[in-house]
C-alpha cells in the first residue's frame, strides 16, 4: 500500500509528504500586501507536503475580491517573501496561484472604475455568482459581479504579459513554483467554454482555439520559471459560477491535457466541483485523463484519507489536496496520521477579519 505520508518527488521538488494544501481565499489584507499574520497563517500549515497559496491576482484588473493579496507589486512581493521564507523554515514547499477572475469582478474592484474583462459580454448570473466588494456602508460582502467586456484581440497578449511579470515575482518572492488558476469559473475558463466564447478569432471556436490563451500563458511562464516550476488547475465539467454545459467538454480538457503533457510541466490540479452531493469528475474520466497527461496530477474536491488512499492506490492521482479541513486543522497531516478528530471550520470567518478563524484554530496537543 501506498503510503501517503511517506515523501514524494516530483519535477525536481522534494515533498516530506504526498498531502497538498489546496489554494483558498481568506481576504485578510486591506492593503492587498501579505505581512507577519499571513506568514503565520501558512507557517500554521506548512507540514503539508505542499501548499498552492491563495489566489494571487496578477494586476489590478485580475482582482475579483476585495483584501486577496496580490503579486504585481514590488511591496507585494516582499509580504510573500515573509511567507515563503516561514515554509521553508519549517521544511515545506510552496506554489503561489497566479489569478485572474475574468468576469467575476465588480467595476469597483477595476482600474478606473472599468468593467471586467473576459472572452465575452455575457455576465454570470447564477445566484452564487459574487463579487466580494465594499460596500456603500464601507463594509465588505458580496456583490452581483458587474457586465464585463470582451478582450480585444490584441489585448489578449497583455494578459499573457501580466502572468508573466507575476510568475517573475513570484521568483523573486521565493515561491517553489507556481500554479495557473484556470478552473472554477474565472477568466481562462470564460475562454475554454464555448457557450460563453463566442468569439470569431484566434481565440474562439474550435477546441485549439479556445485553449490558446491557456498555452501562451503556460508557455510564457516556462519562458520565465522552467517547466519545473508551472503548474495549472483545471475544472472539468465545472459549473460554478454560471458556466454552461457544453458538449465536447471531456475533449476540451483531454486535448488540453495532451498539449500540457508535450509541455512536461511539473504538475496539473484538478478541483472536482460536486454538484448536488455528487463528483463531476468520475473515475473513468481520471483514467483517460492520465492517459493524456502522464506528468504529477493532484485532485481535489471532498477529499477524504479513505478517499486519498483510494485513488492513489488505483493510480488515478499522485497527491490529494484538502481545502476547508487545513483552515480548522493546522495540523491537518498530524491529524490524518494519528487518526484524531477533525475540527469544523467556522464558515462565518472564512473572508474578511482578523486572526479569528484564521491564526486561531489550535493545533492537536492543546485541542
Amino acid at each position: 500500500m501506498t503510503d501517503l505520508f511517506a515523501p514524494f518527488r516530483f519535477a525536481g521538488h522534494e515533498l516530506r509528504n504526498r498531502f497538498v494544501m489546496a489554494p483558498m481565499t481568506r481576504a485578510r489584507r486591506p492593503d492587498y500586501v501579505p505581512d507577519a499574520e499571513t506568514a503565520l497563517y501558512y507557517r500554521q500549515r506548512a507540514s503539508a507536503g505542499l501548499i498552492v497559496s491563495e489566489g494571487t491576482p496578477v494586476s489590478p484588473e485580475g482582482q475579483g475580491y476585495i483584501h486577496v493579496p496580490g503579486i504585481w507589486s514590488d511591496e507585494q512581493v516582499e509580504g510573500w517573501r515573509l511567507v515563503t521564507d516561514a515554509i521553508h523554515e519549517q521544511g515545506g514547499a510552496i506554489f503561489a496561484q497566479l489569478w485572474h477572475v475574468g468576469r467575476m469582478s465588480h467595476s469597483s474592484l477595476q482600474p478606473d472604475g472599468g468593467a471586467p474583462v473576459s472572452s465575452t459580454t455575457r455576465p454570470a448570473r447564477d445566484p452564487k455568482s459574487m463579487a466580494y466588494v465594499l460596500g456603500e456602508d464601507g463594509v465588505p460582502g458580496f456583490a452581483e459581479p458587474s457586465v464585463p467586456r470582451a478582450l480585444a484581440t490584441e489585448e489578449v497578449s497583455r494578459v499573457v504579459a501580466d502572468f508573466a511579470r507575476a510568475g517573475r515575482n513570484a521568483q523573486s518572492a521565493g515561491f517553489d513554483g507556481i500554479e495557473v488558476h484556470a478552473a472554477n469559473g474565472y477568466l481562462f475558463e470564460q475562454f475554454l467554454n464555448p457557450v460563453l466564447n463566442e468569439r470569431t478569432d484566434r481565440y474562439g471556436g474550435s477546441i485549439e482555439n479556445r485553449v490558446r490563451l491557456v498555452l501562451e500563458t503556460v508557455d510564457a511562464l516556462i519562458g520565465v520559471l522552467g517547466k519545473d516550476r508551472v503548474g495549472i488547475r483545471l475544472a472539468p465539467f465545472n459549473r460554478q459560477f454560471d458556466m454552461p454545459v457544453y458538449d465536447d467538454g471531456g475533449e476540451t480538457y483531454l486535448h488540453l491535457a495532451r498539449e500540457l503533457d508535450k509541455r512536461e510541466i511539473a504538475y496539473v490540479h484538478l478541483n472536482d466541483n460536486w454538484a448536488a452531493g455528487h463528483s463531476v469528475i468520475d473515475e473513468a474520466f481520471l483514467r483517460e485523463f492520465r492517459k493524456a497527461y502522464r506528468g504529477t496530477l493532484i485532485l481535489a474536491g471532498a477529499m477524504t484519507l479513505d478517499r486519498a488512499r483510494h485513488l492513489v492506490e488505483e493510480g488515478l492521482i499522485d497527491l490529494p489536496a484538502f481545502g476547508q479541513p487545513f483552515i480548522s486543522n493546522p495540523d491537518l497531516v498530524e491529524r490524518l496520521r494519528q487518526g484524531a478528530a477533525l475540527a469544523q471550520p467556522d464558515r462565518a470567518t472564512y473572508y474578511g477579519g482578523g486572526s479569528e478563524g484564521y491564526t486561531d484554530y489550535p493545533a492537536l496537543e492543546i485541542a
